[in-house]
């Protein structure tokens, strides 16, 4: 599936709760209505970005996806801003 995005945050090496930290930080700076692509090496950040888009009450968890770079997972995340 193909998402348009507005803004890529690449945070792979980062390990928990870093590509979570950068993600907020980020999706603050993006306009209502935009959507932020996170790619990330951490398999725990599956979980921690479904987690954190149940609760959180300006961000909705679009997709995720894991695809595979030179023999490497990545968790590819996409967030758009709602309010």
């Amino acid at each position: 599936m193909a998402i348009d995005f507005n803004q890529t945050l690449d945070v792979k090496g980062a390990k928990c709760p870093m590509p979570l930290v950068k993600s907020r930080k980020a999706v603050t700076d993006l306009a209502i209505g935009d959507v932020l692509q996170v790619v990330s090496t951490d398999r725990g950040s599956v979980a921690d970005f479904q987690g954190w888009a149940k609760t959180a009450k300006n961000v909705e968890l679009i997709e995720q996806e894991t695809v595979q770079e030179n023999g490497q997972a990545l968790y590819v995340h996409y967030l758009r801003r709602i309010a």
